[in-house]
């Protein structure tokens, strides 16, 4: 069976597309700010919901940055 598959290279497999991973991730930072209006009293866990959208955040404008000045394809 092994013999009959393709050797291919990673390069010439098809990249998932920029657009859906920064939609993805506009999707998480929704999802996780959205999480700060639930029914807990105590708010423990607000310091990690807001960290982990804020470097989410961060990284994806990285990523736009790096976009616009032919840093990334």
């Amino acid at each position: 069976m092994a013999a009959e598959e393709p050797v291919t290279s990673p390069d010439q497999h098809k990249p998932t597309p920029r657009r859906l991973w920064r939609i993805g991730g506009v999707a998480v930072i929704i999802v996780l700010l959205l999480m700060l209006f639930g029914n807990n009293e105590v708010n423990t866990g607000a310091p990690w919901l807001i960290g982990t959208a804020t470097v989410i955040a961060l990284l994806l404008i990285g990523d736009a940055v790096l976009k616009r000045n032919g840093l990334r394809d």
